[in-house]
């Protein structure tokens, strides 16, 4: 009746074994680090770049005590704050020697100071909100205006392209703050250039105009299309600013739209907030140019532009382009690493219609002559790719060149990442600094602790052995709770550890209904094992039914809540599974081995009186 098997009795004591490992990281707390990510999106951060640093690190006195290489960066751990900031000089002095051409991105962090074995099974803490970690916290204001100014010059490339496809002489295209005006000679023109506009560029709203000797034809964007232009400038932006974040390394940022124009950007755990403020304002843009090949025979710099090229052995040469610029970044709709018909590395890019026409053209005109991808950040160029032109191709063409698969995923990734589709201003600046979230995270332990201690001292004084029973699970119920969140990787608020202490109080509710019950049972008459099977049999149904009318009240936060609402209301829920398992589960075995081992109990010690 009060026995389990074996099986169970080693699961539930799997589980905890399994609960305590994932919980155990949090406790290890953190060391300083420098992370370093690559400046540009031609450089690469690699072991070749780390067996630089290391003999640098020596030798000042500032050896790394650990490392951690992946995709982002690589991440120095050193033993004290001091140390990783003269680490953080000596780094800056061997990758960046040009304070005004950094190359590179160094910045201070923390690390988790867990053992490698712990890391290895990928049990981490949890991560810490702004609120407890530390960190900065911006405010991004968005310039809305400077996004339709920049799709009304996209415009205007697209009417001159479509103009000259359609052989429509005009007297020119020019943009007048949010409108454009196309001027044209003859009346029979402009009427045929309206249709062919409205046909391909429905979105825009075009009227009839006169101005002295010119007819006009004047475009603006339609209100809907001003809205969904600004819309998707607030998406892309959160997007770029995204990938930007990576750079720093940092845990669970939040990046999220505030109103109509403005950004929220929240970064746990950075310690240098300069360094943040230019990684969010970096800008990146991509050209397509020609190659002015009588200039590179010459080596003259004559009415050219001329960018560096990284070779793959470290090399670097120079690429005179030509001044005009073919396709800009924004006419990129996708970019996929694939391989060629000779089964070479390549990339496959995508431009859209207006963007598809240009390539068409300076394709056909311009065969086996070599083309260049530029990429600018910052306001300095670089020549990301120079390849060939081998035949006529539209909106879907291959770059190809002397890449390794991993090259071309990476200017796959930079063609798709574009650049930011409205400039930012910074409109508000906060920082937390790391003694503030120490203190709220001292405070929210302190009260979990007592309150926990609160209920210990309660349910044994009242209930005496099953009311110890009860104490251990809601002690396993925080366990499963802590491992539950580290596991997941969700980021804990001081919302959170209030939800974590209400949990506590809510959990042994559960054991309290089941104590009552078995004292209703052996009140009635029934035996010491019968009242326990029962009073945990008749109470699950009670307990079950509280706590999925909760549930639904969690989910509810949880879906339409936002920022701390939504830290609370993850921790809630979890709470809640966690608890029904403990309460029921692991405290029914504990109270099994007690009394279910005896053929006759001759009463239970819950509590007032030995009920019998």
């Amino acid at each position: 009746m009060n026995r389990y098997p074996v099986w169970k009795y080693a699961l539930i004591a799997l589980c905890v074994l399994f609960a305590f490992v994932y919980t155990v990281p949090n406790f290890f707390g953190e060391s300083p680090a420098v992370q370093v990510s690559a400046g540009r999106a031609t450089v690469k951060v690699d072991a070749a770049l780390v067996s630089r640093l290391e003999p640098a690190l020596k030798a000042a006195g500032a050896p790394p005590t650990g490392m951690i290489l992946d995709a982002s960066g690589v991440r120095l751990r050193f033993s004290d704050a001091d140390v990783q900031l003269k680490a953080r000089d000596v780094v800056e002095q061997v990758l960046n020697p040009d304070p005004q051409d950094k190359a590179y991105v160094v910045a201070l962090n923390l690390l988790s100071a867990s053992p490698s074995w712990l890391t290895a099974i990928n049990a981490l803490p949890m991560y810490l909100g702004l609120d407890l970690r530390g960190g900065v916290h911006f405010l991004l204001q968005v310039d809305m205006q400077a996004a339709l100014i920049k799709r009304m010059d996209a415009y205007a490339g697209e009417i001159r392209g479509l103009l000259r496809a359609q052989n429509l002489r005009h007297a020119g295209v020019a943009r007048d703050g949010q409108s454009l005006r196309v001027r044209f000679r003859e009346a029979e023109t402009r009427t045929k250039a309206r249709a062919e506009i409205g046909t391909r560029l429905p979105d825009l709203v075009l009227t009839d105009r006169d101005d002295g000797q010119d007819l006009l034809l004047v475009g603006a964007l339609r209100p809907e299309a001003q809205k969904r232009e600004q819309e998707q400038a607030i998406q892309q932006n959160i997007l770029t600013l995204n990938r930007r974040v990576n750079q720093l390394g940092v845990a669970e940022p939040v990046i999220q739209q505030q109103g109509a124009d403005r950004i929220v950007v929240q970064l746990p755990g950075v310690q240098d907030t300069s360094r943040a403020k230019e990684i969010l304002g970096r800008t990146a843009t991509l050209e397509v140019r020609m190659v002015d090949e009588e200039a590179m025979r010459s080596g003259s710099t004559f009415n050219v532009d001329v960018f560096p090229e990284r070779k793959r052995d470290g090399t670097v040469t120079s690429v005179p382009t030509r001044k005009q610029v073919v396709v800009t970044g924004d006419q990129f709709v996708g970019a996929q690493a694939t391989f060629d018909q000779d089964q070479r590395p390549a990339v496959s890019v995508e431009l859209n219609e207006a963007g598809g026409r240009i390539m068409r053209q300076m394709t056909r005109e311009n065969l086996k002559k070599l083309m260049a991808i530029v990429l600018f950040e910052k306001g300095k160029g670089e020549a990301v790719s120079v390849a060939t032109i081998q035949g006529e191709f539209g909106s879907r063409f291959q770059i190809t060149g002397m890449f390794t698969p991993t090259e071309t995923n990476d200017l796959s990734l930079l063609i798709r990442a574009g650049s930011l589709a409205a400039p930012m201003e910074i409109i508000e600046e906060r920082t937390v600094g790391p003694s503030l979230g120490k203190e709220n995270i001292d405070k929210g332990f302190s009260a979990t602790q007592w309150g926990f201690v609160a209920i210990v001292v309660f349910m044994s004084a009242y209930y005496t052995l099953f009311g110890v029973v009860s104490s251990i699970a809601l002690g396993v119920n925080l366990l499963f709770l802590v491992a539950l969140l580290s596991l997941l990787q969700a980021t804990l608020t001081l919302p959170g550890i209030a939800a974590i202490a209400l949990t506590l109080g809510m959990a042994i509710d559960a054991n309290v209904l089941i104590n009552e019950r078995i004292r209703e049972e052996v009140r009635s008459g029934q035996s010491p094992q019968a009242a326990i099977s029962a009073g945990y049999e008749r109470a699950w149904g009670t307990i079950l039914d509280s706590n999925v009318t909760t549930m639904i009240a969690g989910l509810a936060l949880l879906i339409f809540g936002s920022g701390p609402v939504r830290g609370f209301a993850v921790v809630h829920c979890l709470g809640i599974m966690t608890s029904i398992f403990s309460s029921v589960i692991v405290s029914r075995a504990m109270v099994n081995l007690i009394y279910g081992h005896r053929r006759k109990v001759a009463s239970l010690a819950i509590g007032d009186t030995a009920w019998k």
